[in-house]
């Protein structure tokens, strides 16, 4: 049997790397809080679907529910077979359809069988296509008691967002290369298998981060070397660099030796190039971390890297680029290049005839005010000197314009119509926006009463005699007749 399924985890103690999604679903079965449905997302490899299937082995255990399954009962010796008729296993990738879904929907309407639930594990549910997800969408939300519901995928965001609001969403970790590394020796010491560090190491890193592609590559080196698994060997089986060829590399170029440099890249020319790149960000990064290169030089090499990238897009001859991209890097480690440069720039310069900036004065209050003024005249002519004559400035600080505001009617008139379209921007435009305005009332005038004319009044026989002929005929009508008016 092959390494990956004779070594595939049957309890949660067994599982590597996801500690906290271990230690969560656990807790649930010990506490009965059972959800109905689950998302496991993450990397391959990383275990979701063996953990769904551990998880619905818990749960259908006698015992159970349970963080601990017996292992002896019927349900669980079932499970640990993939035989058990209510733990049902479907592949999103080939049962994609509307008709598959609809199928699993019928099969929900039925109680278990021998179980405790009904559990469907959907694999790569993000295979699904929109029609399908539309039909899941009811029964994921309220299924029946009875059923459960375990979804894993490798990419959780071509899942639809009324998919993920449904569900128990658990993100599965990238598990660390020291990690797997060190599962691995423990798999080596039970088959009795000799191996060189370096080897497992180089092993662990072509997996990136998936345990079973570590195994499947544990496999494969055990059946290459014989049983004695050495660096050499899986570097050949691999067909990868050796580890130690780009750290020779790395010191000649530190050294700056170009010649023994062209013996190794023509060495290395017939290999992938991307790979070549690959194996030589992964030893910067280590490099980062461990601190045995500058900063600077690290940045300047990522530079030179980025831009061999482009050379290799245009098909370039593999030699060349290689030979591009070291002597670079030879040249980026000298600092004395950038000791010239200075020296060059401080010829260029002539510090005598350097003059500091003058001290920009900022203009006082009265200034903007000014400005503010001549801003109106040049928008409206009328409304410009409305405001010259109206409105006398008094001060300006802490963002406060303070003015005193005397304006007749018809420029009263004038201010209400064009305050918040023109006045009001031309201030934050002269005096910053936010500029506060406090306004100042005109005092009033103590105008003294006018004395008016207490005329006599009118006696009608003082009046002239026309003006009194006039009156009486108004009062009397015009068909009067008057003879005679004494004074």
């Amino acid at each position: 049997m092959v390494l990956a399924l004779k070594y595939r985890p049957k309890k949660f103690e067994q599982i590597i790397g996801q500690d906290a999604i271990v230690k969560t679903l656990t807790n649930a079965l010990s506490q009965n809080k059972l959800a109905h449905a689950y998302l496991f997302s993450g990397l391959r490899g990383s275990g979701k679907t063996t953990t769904a299937r551990i998880f619905a082995k818990a749960m259908q255990c006698e015992n159970g529910p349970t963080p601990t399954p017996c292992e002896i009962c019927e349900n669980c010796k079932m499970a640990n077979e993939n035989s058990h008729i209510d733990i049902i296993e479907m592949d999103a990738a080939s049962n994609r359809k509307i008709e598959d879904i609809r199928e699993l929907i019928e099969h929900t309407k039925y109680k278990p069988s021998i179980g405790r639930y009904k559990i469907f594990i959907i694999d790569e549910v993000h295979m699904l296509t929109n029609e399908a997800f539309n039909a899941l969408l009811k029964t994921l939300e309220e299924p029946p008691e009875y059923v459960k519901f375990i979804m894993a995928t490798t990419d959780p965001l071509k899942l639809p967002s009324t998919i993920l609001s449904r569900v128990q969403h658990f993100r599965f970790n990238k598990i660390p290369e020291h990690t797997i590394e060190s599962y691995l020796q423990k798999v080596l010491a039970e088959e009795n298998i000799g191996f060189e560090a370096e080897a497992l190491r180089l092993i662990v890193k072509n997996a990136r981060g998936s345990v079973r592609d570590s195994l499947t590559l544990l496999d494969q080196a055990i059946a290459y070397s014989s049983g004695n698994i050495t660096l050499d060997k899986t570097v050949e089986m691999l067909g990868v660099l050796n580890p130690e060829i780009i750290s020779k590399i790395f010191k000649l170029i530190l050294e700056g030796n170009k010649k023994e440099l062209q013996t190794i890249i023509y060495e290395i020319k017939d290999y992938d190039m991307e790979f070549i790149i690959d194996e030589i960000i992964l030893f910067l990064k280590e490099a980062l971390f461990n601190g045995s290169l500058p900063l600077i030089t690290l940045q300047r090499f990522f530079n030179i890297i980025n831009d061999s990238k482009e050379l290799i897009k245009l098909n370039s001859d593999n030699e060349f680029v290689l030979s591009l991209m070291f002597f670079r890097m030879i040249e980026a480690t000298k600092p004395h290049k950038i000791d010239d440069l200075i020296k060059n720039l401080e010829q260029k310069i002539d510090i005598n005839a350097y003059k500091p900036k003058e001290i920009q004065i900022l203009p006082k209050g009265e200034e903007l005010f000014e400005t503010l003024t001549k801003k109106l005249f040049q928008r409206d002519s009328e409304l410009g000197e409305c405001f010259k004559n109206s409105i006398k400035f008094i001060s300006y600080e802490n963002n406060i314009l303070t003015w005193e505001s005397c304006p007749n009617p018809e420029c009263k008139e004038l201010f209400k119509r064009y305050f918040s379209p023109v006045i009001r921007p031309l201030i934050n435009e002269v005096f910053g926006v936010g500029t506060k305005i406090d306004v100042k009332r005109c005092p009033t005038p103590q105008h003294q009463e006018e004395k008016k004319e207490i005329k006599p009044s009118t006696n009608m026989l003082d009046d002239k005699p026309t003006q009194v002929i006039n009156k009486v005929r108004e009062i009397f009508g015009s068909d009067v007749e008057i003879t005679k008016i004494n004074h």
